[in-house]
């Protein structure tokens, strides 16, 4: 199974995981993904890849799965030898983006999401105590649409699906998105791959994630409901979440979500490594509580859960859970990792222990 990969751009490396509706050839000059591939290689160097069965890709005899799709991230890693790199995921992409993070936390610096999710439509479903038969024909007639939607020449038929993506998107938006849909990939492997997004269920990995991560989301999405997308930045330790005023999943250049999406991203994600180590610590840093950063104080100074009790007048059972906050909120799982982020902060300085 051969992945098709490309890079753009110069800086600290960013892997963009693929869409259905994309292709490496087309997307520079298309309305759809020109903005987004501006942004992201403005100050990094963009990896990005089309999914199997699209694009680029193979798209004879493909197995479609969740765990291919992070087999799939895997492999263009090691095949552009990345070493240490920020993820983009929209969508499913998100999805796979966060079992990667979870699987490799040494790998992944940053985590930026958009219109992510939990689980995915018939995941919820299937773990529903009674969902309804009304629930399942939907389900299943949304999957039937996206096959007839990428069969038909006539753009007509494609209009549910690029509607629901960017409702509010111009003529042209919508042309150009139905000019993708066109030569992405086969009616059969779109099927297929949604239905494998369909059984998406990362509630067990999410908290797993122990990078800085900001989750967008549009209020109006009507692909991945708002509250997926704000459970999901509950369940990833120190996550932060951002709404977006927008009903597209797919924001276009000229909106003012877009505008949003831009300075925060931008804000979030450092143009070198380096500053983005310090600056994510800076900025979980400034997010402890005062006994939290008296905890972190002597954590940074040497001591252990028992000496740090003793000297704030504490249980050794309460310095545990502060020392595990405090683990969550710097987006790190080892003790050596948070004295390191804690003494390029100015911690463990202090004279007198």
């Amino acid at each position: 199974m051969r992945i098709a990969y490309a890079t753009c751009g110069a800086g600290p490396p960013l892997v963009r995981m693929p869409q259905l509706v994309s292709h490496l050839k087309y997307d520079w000059d298309s309305l759809v993904w020109r903005h987004w591939l501006s942004l992201l290689s403005s100050r990094h160097t963009v990896i990005s890849y089309d999914l199997r069965g699209c694009g680029l890709s193979d798209r004879e005899g493909v197995e479609f799965s969740f765990e291919r799709y992070i087999d799939d991230l895997e492999a263009v890693v090691d095949a552009a030898d990345l070493d240490r790199f920020a993820v983009f995921g929209m969508t499913g992409g998100g999805a796979t983006a966060i079992a990667y993070a979870a699987r490799h936390p040494q790998r992944v610096t940053h985590l930026v999401l958009l219109g992510s999710f939990v689980r995915a439509t018939q995941s919820r479903l299937r773990l529903a105590a009674n969902p309804s038969a009304k629930q399942l024909e939907e389900a299943e007639l949304h999957l039937k649409a996206v096959g007839l939607a990428f069969e038909h020449d006539n753009p007509g038929m494609r209009q549910l699906y690029t509607s629901i993506r960017i409702p509010d998107g111009r003529p042209e938006h919508h042309r150009a998105f139905d000019d993708l849909m066109h030569v992405a990939t086969t009616p059969a492997n779109a099927v297929n791959s949604l239905r494998a997004n369909f059984q998406i269920d990362i509630h067990d990995l999410a908290p797993k994630v122990r990078c800085p991560t900001i989750v967008f989301h549009a209020r109006g999405d009507g692909v991945a409901p708002f509250d997926e997308g704000r459970s999901l930045a509950a369940l990833i330790p120190g996550a932060r979440f951002v709404p977006l005023e927008s009903r597209n999943q797919f924001l276009i250049e000229d909106e003012p979500a877009w505008q949003q999406f831009v300075c925060e991203f931008q804000d979030f994600l450092p143009a070198s490594l380096d500053a983005g180590l310090s600056g994510a610590a800076d900025a979980a840093l400034g997010g402890l509580t005062a006994r939290e950063r008296d905890v972190l104080e002597l954590v940074a100074q040497g001591l252990d859960n028992h000496a740090i009790g003793a000297r704030l007048g504490i249980s050794e059972r309460t310095v545990r859970n502060n020392v595990s906050i405090i683990f969550s909120k710097l987006g790190v799982s080892s003790r050596p990792q948070a004295i390191v982020r804690a003494r390029d902060a100015g911690f463990g300085q202090k004279t007198g222990r």
